[in-house]
């Protein structure tokens, strides 16, 4: 029988209901994983410091200040601030880290300051300062990473203006690129989404728990080894 008028839009209909299911599993699954957003400790939370850029101009990451006002409202010390100024907040970030007013460094970017998150961990690795966790969001050029934070995830829109990150030659670290292509966020929304929001907060508050004490100095390559790591490297003497 010929498919009439109904049939063909009743296909068209399962259609774009099975694409609007599979954009909810996609944006299920940024949201849930790690699966439990739990409170961060307060007294971790307090020698903590999540610094956020924004991308150009200041207008068009404005989500950005919403995830500092939650990260805030549990106690977490926060800065936002313009990709621009990405050098000066890791010097300052170094001074209060080696004054051990800090203990846990983590940064998020979106658009043009995800873009400059790999340069303020290089800078920060050069000054000696660890950096716990790095999130970017849509980064818009390609970015590779030659040093690294203990983890960097990279959400991205494979399909839109953002890129994957890549790690060089002798990168340290885990680096995550999670594409979200087909759930619906876009360049200039992804990070006012409240799923992203919620993966962003769960990621930070997950890093906090993991920093029971401070983390170990970047040594500079060819340095020599603190004196409890060699001896704990020698082997042992009858």
């Amino acid at each position: 029988m010929r498919p009439n008028g109904r049939h063909t839009a009743g296909a068209s209909q399962l259609s774009a209901l099975r694409m609007w299911a599979v954009g909810l599993l996609l944006l299920s699954a940024v949201a849930i994983s790690p699966t439990t957003a739990t409170a961060a400790p307060s007294q971790a939370a307090a020698t903590t410091h999540v610094y956020l850029l924004r991308g150009v101009l200041n207008i068009f990451s404005l989500g950005l200040d919403t995830i500092g006002a939650r990260l805030q409202a549990q106690g977490i010390p926060v800065t936002v601030a313009n990709f621009v100024s990405w050098s000066s907040l890791a010097d300052e970030a170094a001074t209060a880290y080696k004054a051990g007013r800090l203990k846990t460094i983590i940064l998020v970017g979106h658009s043009s300051g995800a873009t400059a998150l790999p340069d303020m961990i290089a800078k920060l690795n050069q000054l000696g300062v660890p950096v716990k966790l790095a999130i970017g969001l849509d980064s818009v050029f390609k970015t590779k990473l030659s040093t690294g934070a203990e983890r960097y995830i990279n959400i991205y829109i494979g399909d839109g203006p953002g890129e994957p990150v890549r790690a060089a030659a002798g990168f340290r670290g885990k680096l995550d690129n999670v594409d979200v292509r087909g759930t619906g966020v876009g360049h200039i929304s992804i990070d006012k989404n409240e799923a992203i929001q919620r993966r962003v907060i769960a990621e930070i508050d997950a890093a906090i728990m993991r920093s029971r004490a401070p983390a170990a100095p970047v040594a500079e390559p060819g340095a020599p080894r603190p004196a409890r790591a060699a001896a704990a490297a020698a082997p042992a003497r009858n």
